[in-house]
Order: C-alpha cells, then sequence, then structure tokens
C-alpha cells in the first residue's frame, strides 16, 4: 500500500503550537531526552520496528507522559531526523573559501550521516527538509554554490546534481546495510553470497562487477571509492559548465 499523502501544513516546522492541557510537564523528562531515545531505538532497531510504546519503556515512562511533548510519531520522526542531521560537521565558508572544496565537504557529511544512521535516509524523503540543522546545511550550500559564479537558475540545478547524488547512493547504501544486518552475516560474506546467486544466473554478472570497479566485493572500502569518483565527476561537470560560459562570455565581447 502507498503511503498516506502528508500534508506539509503538519509538519512540526511549520505548525502552529498546540496549546497544552493545564498541568506540569512530566519529571526527569524533556524533549532531548525523548529525542536522544529516539535516535538510539532507531540506529538499534529502525523506522518499521519503532513505536511509541517501546519508547515509552525505554524511557521507564508511560506513552501518555511522551504525548505532553509531540502530538504523534510522525513529529518525532521529524525531530530525530533533524537532530542526526546536526550531527554533520559544517564547515565555516570564508570569503576566500573554496566552493568546490566546501561542496565537497559537505557532500561527503551528508552521506556519513546516513551511513550512520541508515533510517534517517529513508525518512529523508517523507519530511520536509525544515528543521534548523537541515536548514543550516543548505544554507552552507547556497552560499558556497553562489561562489561560483553560476546563474540562479543554473545554482539551483548544480547543487541539485551534487546533493540528490550523495542522498541517491546514500538511500541506496543505507537498505544494501540494512539487509546485510538483518542477514546476519559480515558485509563480505553477505556479497558473496549474492554474487554467487547472481553469477549462476548470469555470468555476465562477473565482466559486469569488474567494470563498475566492485572487483567480487561491496566493501566499504569500495563503497568509499565509488562515492568519491562519482562525487568528482559530478563537480568536474559543474567547472566544464562554469568554463565554457566564461569562454562563450569572452568570444562574445571579442566580437
Amino acid at each position: 500500500m502507498a503511503d498516506k499523502f502528508r500534508d506539509p501544513a503538519v509538519s512540526i516546522w511549520v505548525k502552529q503550537p498546540k496549546t497544552r492541557k493545564r498541568g506540569v510537564a512530566p519529571s526527569a523528562l524533556s524533549r532531548d531526552r525523548i529525542v536522544r531515545a529516539t535516535v538510539g531505538l532507531l540506529d538499534a532497531d529502525g523506522v518499521h520496528a519503532f513505536s511509541m510504546r517501546k519508547l515509552a519503556a525505554e524511557l521507564d515512562v508511560t506513552p501518555m507522559s511522551v504525548y505532553w511533548y509531540v502530538d504523534n510519531k510522525d513529529e518525532l520522526l521529524e525531530l530525530a531526523l533533524d537532530d542526526v542531521l546536526g550531527q554533520m560537521r559544517i564547515p565555516p565558508l570564508e570569503d576566500h573559501g573554496d566552493w568546490r572544496r566546501h561542496l565537497h565537504a559537505l557532500a561527503h557529511e551528508y552521506r556519513h550521516c546516513f551511513q550512520e544512521h541508515p533510517w534517517a535516509a529513508q525518512l529523508a524523503g517523507q519530511f520536509l527538509a525544515l528543521g534548523p540543522n537541515s536548514l543550516l546545511f543548505s544554507t552552507s550550500a547556497i552560499s558556497a554554490i553562489t561562489r561560483s559564479g553560476l546563474p540562479a537558475d543554473q545554482a539551483g540545478a548544480a547543487l541539485g546534481l551534487l546533493f540528490e547524488y550523495a542522498y541517491g547512493f546514500a538511500l541506496l547504501e543505507s537498505q544494501w546495510l540494512l539487509r546485510v544486518r538483518a542477514s546476519g552475516l559480515s558485509e563480505e560474506e553477505f556479497y558473496s553470497v549474492v554474487y554467487g546467486i547472481v553469477e549462476q544466473a548470469d555470468v555476465r554478472f562477473v565482466e559486469q562487477a569488474e567494470l563498475v570497479g566492485n572487483g567480487g566485493t561491496n566493501s566499504a572500502a569500495a563503497r568509499d571509492r565509488r562515492f568519491a569518483q562519482g562525487l568528482d565527476f559530478a563537480l568536474a561537470g559543474i567547472d566544464a559548465r562554469i568554463a565554457g560560459a566564461r569562454t562563450s562570455g569572452a568570444s562574445t565581447e571579442a566580437h
């Protein structure tokens, strides 16, 4: 069954604060503590196994105590997602900073966040990126691309190329890592099983694996290498577009 359409107005980041009922917040509990516990459970068991009842048990409180701070599970998941996005190390962009280096670093941090929290890659496609940490990341990326000299309509496309690539890579990677975890095998052991099955079904698979650089392995090092190469290709494409525009402009001025 397809996911139910999510009205953007119900996002915790844009909805009007709800007036709480009379009384005081449950003692020894805070929204920060709830979010930290939520992240821990999501890291351990994933999105599908998470429930408010499990969270309450982890916090040793009643479920109603949690609902004093959030209205529903979706709000809590939004908070957890923005919390882990806040773990990204976003370098300052100085006036003399290199926009390429900055975007390169941001793309790696973005992917690393989803490596550490595979569930977050799933949620990032479901919720609006309106939390404070998400907006900080976006603002940093926009500040960098504006220094490239690209016109505004092309700058947005350039950022999409970089970060949609990073997200797509991270999402597929997170699904792979979740499959590995569920198998109870190491990554190399699981890949060997998959490699053997597909090799029997299609003899061309070995040649294709060599072509894309797997070399019969799907280790973290191989994934790191593929991601870095793809990111370099994307940045090179942006550089080529900028260089082409400059050449075209210089040619026009000469005439």
